[in-house]
């Protein structure tokens, strides 16, 4: 068992000193919040197996509302933190010559913040919206996370454009929670819940105003760092990434080539290529996790239409297929347990 008191949410220290210090800003401290919310949870080689850094996070955050007696302590630890340039991304956000080109930096470099971020830029008409997703295995959206990072990434974003960053909106993923008060006081804006992706809506026309603190020169040593730091980073190798995408994804939305390129910043043909030359490929590391997931499953006892479904399949017939293909047969107990192998539908 690790020591609780030194499990790291994410390998970005920069993250992790703004947390320690808003902690402690609202009187909380942080090491013995951490104590508290790992108190009992063995983080034994089992649980981080295969896992990145950032997926011993979902704990904490569950646990921080109960620890705080704080209904809004992620809103409220969003507001306390004092954002500054500590890392290779931050600093290309204020070097950038506009905020459109530090966010496509940001997008390009946010595993150096986190292994979990699925973050996007998209422009639709007078709109920006920036995805900020973070994903963890089986784990859904974390309200308190998402919501200190809505306003920590707010006030980040507002000293980039020149002190003033004007909301349009934001989505989140978590359902709506009771009480709104905090949010429209620290958000300005009336929060949507239950949408797709935790998003941070602004104006169009931001992104294309110069930046008084522009630097090209500045720019682009520091991307030649960030992209060293990123090729350093273990869990953003290209199949450790595919995987994770995967598994974060299998059983709940179609996993194609084109949603993880997407995802991860590619496109199709990009993504394809650099998977061939890894000697691999998006259907082999899909076959790879859904086999996995199906037998970690079925050891659970969970049924085989629970399984199937879990696994991404529609129907009984091509999960019997695949699991003679992983097995080199099916096994006597999975059809005696469950009946028939024909194409039953598993709505």
């Amino acid at each position: 068992m690790v020591d609780n008191a030194f499990v790291a949410l994410t390998h970005s220290s920069t993250l992790r000193r703004l947390l320690y210090e808003a902690l402690a800003a609202l009187g909380l401290d942080p090491t013995d919040t951490y104590r508290r919310a790992y108190a009992g949870v063995a983080l034994a080689a089992p649980l981080l197996e295969a896992r990145e850094e950032h997926d011993n996070a979902p704990r904490f955050w569950q646990a921080l509302e109960g620890i705080s007696g704080d209904t809004d302590i992620g809103l409220h630890l969003g507001e306390v933190m004092q954002p500054r340039p500590m890392d290779v991304v931050s600093y290309l956000l204020l070097a950038a010559r506009d905020l459109r080109q530090g966010l496509q930096a940001f997008v390009r470099f946010q595993h150096i913040l986190s292994g979990g971020f699925a973050a996007r830029l998209q422009e639709q008409g007078d709109e920006a919206h920036l995805v900020i997703d973070l994903n963890y295995r089986e784990v859904g959206s974390l309200r308190q996370q998402m919501e200190c990072l809505a306003v920590l990434l707010s006030k980040m974003l507002a000293s980039a454009a020149g002190g003033e960053l004007p909301l349009m909106g934001v989505e989140f993923r978590h359902r709506a929670p009771r009480k709104l008060a905090e949010h429209r006081r620290l958000l300005s804006v009336e929060p949507r819940f239950s949408r797709p992706h935790d998003v941070l809506i602004l104006p169009r026309a931001l992104l294309s105003r110069p930046s008084r603190s522009a630097s090209p020169r500045l720019f682009e040593v520091l991307s030649e760092e960030a992209e060293k730091q990123l090729a350093g980073l273990v869990e953003n190798q290209l199949l450790a990434r595919v995987r994770y995408w995967l598994e974060v994804n299998l059983g709940g939305t179609t996993c194609s080539l084109e949603a993880c390129a997407l995802a991860l910043g590619s496109n199709r043909g990009a993504l394809q290529r650099s998977l061939s030359e890894q000697g691999s490929s998006f259907r082999a590391l899909h076959d790879e996790v859904r086999r996995l997931r199906a037998l970690r499953l079925l050891d659970q006892g969970l049924g085989v239409r629970e399984v199937a479904r879990a696994c991404g399949f529609a129907e009984l017939s091509p999960f019997y297929r695949a699991f003679r293909r992983w097995q080199g047969g099916t096994p006597r107990g999975l059809v005696s347990r469950h009946g028939s192998t024909g194409g039953e539908a598993l709505a």
